[in-house]
């Protein structure tokens, strides 16, 4: 053997001596204390060798900071009841849901998640998965929102209610659900709303005659914002005008997502508050010329 190889392994380290390799756990920053590398592997937001990429950090993170919101209610439910249920709608691949059983619901002896998604292959692959991670307590269901309104697969009452980028009017479809179903909160991120803007497109020469508010929406660019904007703040005066507090803040920062505002609703009732919030709604509605609307956001 030549010299120099022997140098060469006298200086490699014993794999004894190294230093131990750290866990998939350990190597993100991402990831919550106790989050399940292997569920976000099933999920394919983890690869095989516990990598992120841009779009699934962007995932994660999001789905992360969306739970951070979540878990307190989920708890109070508990407290309050002794029990407590979460439906998921538009769930998608269920990526709420199996997070929030993860690091909330396998945690206790009690709860369920219920995923509401209209197609039907997403839905009978969350089900293989929640019965190969032993998440007994996950229940999937192949229906629309509109249709899960009378689902007897779905408890009469329930204490939370999610909708995750929900498009256009899918969000409105969730909080009809939430109404119906009495919960108690309300989780809401919507997405790509266009119906209002639609409406304010149909009447714009009418509402430039009557009001310069109407140069709010003149422009094509401002319609679509404008009108996605006026979207959540009728939603947030629906929720009020039926006895719930809400709060509107960002879900994470802009440069991770421009669908980012979350609505998180609270029933209180408060009769005064909400006649006030139902008298103001009428008025948003007159004022904007939306007042075929008036069906859909309950006034």
């Amino acid at each position: 053997m030549s010299a120099s190889i022997k140098s060469n392994q006298k200086r490699q380290p014993s794999r004894a001596g190294r230093a131990p390799e750290k866990s998939i756990q350990e190597q993100l920053p991402e990831l919550r204390p106790g989050q399940s590398t292997a569920l976000l592997q099933e999920l394919h937001i983890l690869t095989r060798e516990g990598k992120l990429n841009q779009d699934t950090r962007r995932k994660l993170k999001q789905v992360n900071h969306l739970l951070q919101f979540i878990e307190p209610l989920l708890q109070e439910a508990l407290e309050a009841r002794g029990d407590v249920s979460l439906v998921d709608h538009g769930a998608g691949k269920s990526y709420l849901g199996f997070m929030l059983y993860d690091l909330f619901f396998a945690q206790r002896e009690v709860g369920w998640v219920y995923g509401v998604e209209t197609r039907a292959e997403l839905v009978e692959r969350s089900r293989e998965l929640a019965a190969r991670l032993g998440f007994d307590r996950m229940r999937f269901v192949a229906t629309t929102v509109q249709e899960a309104m009378t689902s007897d697969q779905i408890p009469a009452e329930v204490d939370v209610v999610t909708a995750l980028h929900a498009c256009d009017t899918a969000t409105d479809d969730a909080i009809a659900f939430g109404l119906a179903r009495h919960a108690r909160y309300m989780v809401l991120v919507p997405c790509c709303q266009a119906e209002v803007a639609s409406v304010l497109r149909k009447h714009k020469a009418l509402t430039l005659s009557r009001t310069p508010l109407g140069e709010l929406w003149r422009h094509p660019l401002h319609t679509r914002e404008f009108g996605s904007q006026i979207t959540n703040v009728l939603r947030c005066l629906e929720l009020e005008a039926h006895g719930y507090q809400v709060t509107v803040t960002e879900l994470v920062g802009w440069e991770h997502s421009m669908k980012n505002e979350l609505i998180l609703a609270r029933k209180v009732s408060n009769a005064k508050a909400q006649a006030s919030a139902r008298e103001r709604l009428q008025q948003v509605l007159d004022e904007l010329g939306l007042q075929e609307l008036q069906q859909r956001f309950g006034a």
